[in-house]
C-alpha cells in the first residue's frame, strides 16, 4: 500500500535543493518493550518496523535509518526526522477489528524553514487500510510528479508478536 498525501507541495527545484542539502536526519522512535505491556495485553502485541529514507535523483538512497518497536493496538509509535531547516514528526497508530478491516492512522507534523519566507508548518492525518506483513509507504512531504525529484520515504511493516513470528524473523 502506498500513501502519498497531496496536502503539502511546494513546486520548484530550489525548495528541494535547500531541504535535502541542509537536512541531516536523525531517526527517533518511541521505545516500548514487551515487559512494559500489561500481561493481559501481551497476546495482542505488535512489532512495527519503520525505515526512513531520503531518495535523490535516479532513485538513489542517500540516507536511511530503521527502528523496530513493540506496541499494542491503539498505542502510537512515533518518529522524528530532524535537519537544519526541517523537522518531521510522525506517529503511526495501528487499530485492529475482530472481522478484519485493520487500519493504521498516520499523523504528521512538518516544520520547514524556507530562506526568505520564514517558518512553514503543515499537518496531516491519514487512515491507511493494512494487513500484517504488508509493506506500507508513507511520503510525509507528499508525492512528486517526477522520478528524478528527491523525496523522503517512510516504510512501515507490522507483524503480530508471537513466538512463531519472532523465531522466523530472528532466523532471517
Amino acid at each position: 500500500m502506498i500513501l502519498r498525501p497531496h496536502w503539502f507541495s511546494i513546486p520548484g527545484t530550489v525548495f528541494w535543493t535547500v531541504v535535502f542539502i541542509a537536512v541531516q536526519p536523525l531517526l527517533h522512535a518511541q521505545d516500548l518493550s514487551l515487559d512494559d505491556i500489561p500481561p493481559g495485553l501481551r497476546d495482542r502485541a505488535i512489532i512495527m518496523e519503520i525505515t526512513a529514507r531520503i531518495i535523490e535523483q535516479d532513485q538513489e538512497v542517500v540516507w536511511d535509518s530503521g527502528s523496530t518497536s513493540v506496541t499494542i493496538p491503539g498505542r502510537p509509535v512515533g518518529l522524528r526526522l530532524v535537519g537544519t531547516n526541517i523537522i518531521i514528526a510522525v506517529q503511526f497508530t495501528p487499530f485492529f477489528r475482530p472481522r478484519g478491516n485493520n487500519f493504521l492512522v498516520a499523523q504528521g507534523q512538518i516544520w520547514i524553514q524556507i530562506p526568505g519566507q520564514g517558518m512553514s508548518f503543515h499537518t496531516c492525518m491519514e487512515t491507511i487500510p493494512m494487513e500484517f506483513e504488508e509493506l506500507i509507504y508513507f511520503f510525509p512531504l507528499g508525492s512528486s510528479d517526477s522520478e528524478n525529484d528527491p523525496q523522503i520515504e517512510i516504510q512501515i511493516i507490522l507483524y503480530p508478536h508471537n513466538s512463531e513470528t519472532v523465531t522466523r524473523r530472528n532466523s532471517s
